[in-house]
């Protein structure tokens, strides 16, 4: 395992570890045992330009599967790593846009198939571009590795089923992560993504409502510890909880799944990536429609 970043275990986290500054990954280019991935929600950034050495996970194509919707099985899987160069004991960092949405979301997949030293870059793109860092369109022709993957963790990934028991239960540890106009039932899918609609507008029935977007600082990093468990205790969301976060379709989510597993150290958190395009089209399941969750 690489060295871990001095300045991130002085901020407090419970998971310092999970968390490198972009001073740390200019410092790391060329260190063989560090892999830097890139996954962006728009698809084309990289080739516009990313920083040197790193390889381009597509979330759309390379991590799924694409005949269920479902992700890539392990074979699958390893032989992308393979592929990527990236060996088990390879230190993986993660970056891309929209504050780390899908570094987040494949950060999660990594940790699903059982990769041990998995880290994400706080600020991501944002971050590095404002700081004027050197980025390259030449893509890396990184040396073919021999991967394992362990079996799937089911201890970090929540089904309808699961949902639904919480809801049955009287649950309310569920955390939508989107904007109060998804939530509340307004809007049915966000601008510009009719393809990720469903049936109905609301949400899961006790589900609080803690956008994703406020775990984070204008510039894209993570918010002190302070000030993100300030954020979700205050909306009952605490560590004693099992927890389940949601957005449309899991991407969103996972960044909450990051900031209350390894940065807060919430033991029992999972992310449903069926979300809101699964949940909200589903037959004789009870929704909420309002902010204060009015029976729809």
């Amino acid at each position: 395992m690489v060295l871990q970043d001095t300045a991130q275990e002085a901020r407090g986290y419970a998971h310092p570890e999970v968390l490198v500054s972009t001073q740390w990954v200019a410092d790391h280019l060329d260190d063989p045992k560090v892999r830097i991935v890139e996954s962006d929600e728009d698809i084309l950034l990289y080739e516009i330009g990313h920083v040197p050495g790193a390889v381009k996970l597509d979330w759309h194509t390379d991590l799924q599967d694409q005949v269920r919707r479902d992700f890539v099985d392990r074979a699958g899987f390893e032989e992308l790593m393979a592929k990527a160069g990236i060996a088990n004991d390879t230190t993986v960092v993660f970056y891309g846009d929209k504050n780390n949405w899908y570094a987040c979301y494949t950060f999660w997949l990594f940790k699903y198939y059982g990769h041990v030293d998995c880290r994400v870059m706080d600020g991501g793109r944002q971050k590095w571009t404002d700081e004027s860092r050197p980025l390259t369109r030449e893509v890396p022709n990184h040396r073919t590795t021999t991967y394992r993957a362990q079996d799937p963790d089911p201890t970090i990934r929540a089904f309808r089923e699961d949902v639904l028991a919480m809801v049955n239960a009287g649950a309310t540890a569920l955390v939508d992560v989107r904007s109060p106009q998804e939530y509340t039932g307004e809007v049915i899918h966000m601008l510009g993504y009719p393809q990720e609609g469903a049936q109905r507008g609301g949400h899961v029935k006790g589900a609080r409502n803690i956008p994703w977007g406020k775990a984070a600082n204008p510039d894209g990093t993570f918010k002190t510890p302070d000030e993100l468990r300030a954020l979700y205790a205050g909306e009952g969301i605490t560590p004693d909880r099992d927890v389940v976060a949601y957005c449309r379709i899991g991407e969103r989510s996972s960044h909450t799944w990051f900031v209350l597993k390894y940065l807060l150290g919430y033991p029992n958190v999972r992310n449903y990536d069926g979300s809101w395009t699964e949940y909200g089209s589903l037959v004789n399941v009870p929704i909420e429609k309002g902010p204060s969750g009015s029976p729809a």
